[in-house]
């Protein structure tokens, strides 16, 4: 199986078109044709299912697509790490991010490193702590952002200056607006929404035996998108504080949990983990900067 012929699949997978992707790869259409047809056979698995005007994936084809980009991704940012090894000055480096409010020292931060290292080119991509992990793991990205303590066997850590507050979302006109903290007799029979995550580790260490009284209406890996649903009066959603706009405008509100609730927030990075002289740079510029807060606060 060879590179060339993932990217040959990835192009076809996102045309969903051979004339349009061969033309895209500049190569013929036959030789496309050719080429991902000797992919199915090696892999004894159909991946495009053929219309007259259309191509579309099937649920193997859909399998390797998820799998080819990681590929591709990892290969490309090998390439990438060695032209740039002798480059002190400047060079890629990939994070994968959970959202926090305290992302913004990392903003901070690089945009600090930039007036040094103007050749610095960061590539931001978003998710849980399951998808940043996995795309740490396979190589694809240098760091994670964690909003859940790191396994010390595998990853050395730098902690966020602060720990982000748990707390509920709501619309600002109901009765629980009225109170100035959340406790969790307060969401007893109501609908909630949380990420998996958070359900699955945070609330627990929070409710404790409440935890069978509660009900999860439905869960959000991206705190923004549960918020339209409180919005429209679906439920109540319980998240990091900052994460959604609660002016007076936007007709929500956030309340503190009560007992506090807050969960610390990690970069981490591989143990052995070779980093090209810019990410070096990088992290070391961090750690100084998020000592430097530390001190201060």
């Amino acid at each position: 199986m060879e590179l060339r012929t993932m990217r040959y699949f990835l192009a076809v997978a996102r045309e969903e078109n051979m004339t349009r992707a061969a033309e895209l790869l500049h190569v013929t259409q036959p030789t496309l044709s050719k080429q991902l047809k000797a992919l199915e056979d090696e892999l004894g698995k159909k991946l495009f299912t053929r219309h007259s005007f259309s191509i579309q994936l099937t649920e193997e084809g859909i399998l390797l697509r998820k799998r080819a980009e990681d590929l591709v991704k990892m290969a490309d940012k090998i390439t990438t790490e060695f032209l740039t090894l002798d480059d002190v000055l400047g060079g890629d480096v990939y994070f994968g991010l959970a959202e926090s409010y305290q992302i913004r020292y990392l903003a901070a931060a690089i945009k600090r490193f930039k007036r040094t290292y103007p050749g610095l080119r960061y590539h931001i991509t978003s998710g849980d702590t399951e998808q940043v992990t996995e795309k740490l793991d396979k190589g694809v990205i240098d760091f994670a952002v964690l909003a859940q303590e790191p396994n010390t066997a595998k990853y050395h850590s730098l902690t966020f200056p602060n720990a982000d507050l748990w707390g509920l979302v709501m619309p600002k006109d109901c009765l629980l607006a009225e109170k100035s903290t959340i406790c969790a007799d307060d969401l007893m029979g109501l609908p909630l929404f949380c990420s998996e995550q958070g359900w699955n580790h945070d609330i627990p260490r929070w409710c404790g035996n409440s935890m069978d009284k509660l009900h999860l209406e439905g869960s959000f890996r991206l705190s923004y998108n549960g918020s339209l649903f409180v919005k429209e009066g679906l439920g109540y959603l319980l998240t990091f504080e900052h994460l959604i706009n609660t002016n007076p405008e936007s007709g929500l509100v956030f309340r503190p949990l009560t007992p506090k609730l807050e969960t610390n927030i990690y970069l981490i990075w591989k143990k052995y983990q070779i980093f090209t002289p810019i990410a070096e740079r990088l992290l070391e510029q961090l750690k100084s900067e998020f000592l430097d807060i530390e001190v201060k606060l």
